[in-house]
């Protein structure tokens, strides 16, 4: 197929037609394939046929998911998991042995921190961490047995911006693998494997579905590690079930054109929030007041679906705030067509401990918003009512 562009490919990517010469791709629910005959069988096992097996390892569904998302992050390959937090654990699993070293952001998704503290130590797996504002002394921080260097951007929850291509860079000086969590800006915003990611990571339940639909993971980047958190993979079963990867498939349809509809209403808000006497700071990638303004206009195509602000007065106005709410939703997802208000001190970032939400900037009148595809007007008056 001729290499057309973003939102074509995202279209047109498509499994081959069976005999029924379907416009729309089918499901594929099987768990199992058949073969022809022995030599059949055994030649698939031993993977000396690309053919699918078990359902656990490959599928048709999920085949063309993976290739939809590789071909917009300009991967080589991928895995597709049942979430985000799989595809996370999934990919440290496969790379890392006892005795290895993380280097990572110390702004991650709260469960992704819960993996470094409460379960990596017990397999005698170190990590370490460095601020958003300290890149400068990331090299200083490298050791011999460092294997990982793990960033988000923009960061969950604060919406900071790391500096990619740095880090890319740093990474490849010192034979690191350089890992992305991408789910924030999604392909259609940001590309890390251009300015050095070996692999990228998605939680596909966010702007990738983009409906509160389904739960989903993916890895995808450089082959050869790949192909190392595939053999992981197909033992340990997390992967993504057909069904939800024929619903995600559907929904890479409409990315670009739903993404750019969230940033458009973010911005709005942003700029709303920016001037309100109710609100001490607020954050938003593509806000020219944000401290990483110009670098996410490098590396983004716009600033994504969330906004973070801090309410003034604290925990109880923050309550208050949450309590006014009328039109938007209090869950803790994002991405999603809804428009959501999270508090993440009590939520996504609840297991940290109050000097470790302090050194990621999360304060208890923290809010953060996904902004959905409503009328930019009515989030903005439920948002401004809800202050007061």
């Amino acid at each position: 197929m001729k290499d057309n562009r973003f939102e074509t490919n995202a279209i047109r990517d498509q499994l081959e037609r069976t005999q029924y010469l379907e416009h729309s791709a089918p499901m594929f629910l099987t768990s199992s394939y058949v073969f022809e005959d022995a030599e059949d069988m055994r030649a698939s096992f031993a993977e000396e046929k690309d053919r699918n097996v078990y359902s656990r390892y490959s599928n048709p569904n999920t085949s063309e998911f993976i290739t939809k998302v590789c071909h917009m992050e300009g991967a080589e390959a991928g895995f597709a998991f049942a979430s985000g937090m799989a595809a996370v654990f999934s990919t440290f699993a496969a790379l890392l042995e006892s005795g290895d070293h993380i280097l990572s952001v110390r702004s991650v998704f709260g469960s992704t921190h819960s993996l470094y503290t409460n379960f990596f130590p017990k397999w005698n797996i170190e990590t370490s961490f460095f601020g958003i504002d300290e890149l400068e002394k990331v090299e200083q921080s490298i050791r011999s047995n460092t294997k990982i260097l793990y960033a988000e951007s923009p960061t969950n929850p604060g919406v900071d911006i790391l500096d990619l291509e740095y880090l890319g860079k740093l990474a490849k000086k010192h034979d690191l693998i350089f890992v992305v969590d991408n789910c924030f800006a999604s392909p259609y915003l940001q590309q890390p494997i251009k300015f050095g990611a070996d692999l990228v990571i998605h939680s596909g339940t966010k702007l990738m579905d983009g409906q509160g639909r389904v739960l989903a993971g993916i890895t995808v980047g450089q082959a050869d590690l790949v192909d190392k958190i595939y053999r992981f993979s197909r033992i340990t079963g997390p992967a993504l079930s057909p069904f939800n990867a024929w619903v995600l498939s559907k929904s890479l349809e409409t990315l670009a054109v739903r993404v750019d509809r969230h940033c458009e209403n973010a911005l709005k808000l942003a700029e709303f929030l920016e001037g309100h006497r109710k609100v001490n700071w607020v954050k938003y990638p593509f806000l020219k007041s944000h401290p990483q303004y110009e670098l996410a206009q490098k590396q983004m195509k716009a600033g994504g679906c969330v906004v973070a602000f801090e309410v003034k007065g604290g925990l109880e106005s923050g309550r208050k705030f949450f309590d006014s709410i009328r039109l938007l939703s209090l869950s803790a997802n994002l991405g999603d067509a809804r428009s959501i208000v999270t508090h993440p001190a009590s939520t996504t970032h609840s297991k940290l401990t109050p000097e470790e939400r302090k050194a990621v900037g999360i304060s208890e009148g923290m809010v953060r918003v996904s902004v959905g595809l409503e009328h930019s007007a009515d989030i903005i008056d439920d948002i401004g009512q809800a202050l007061g």
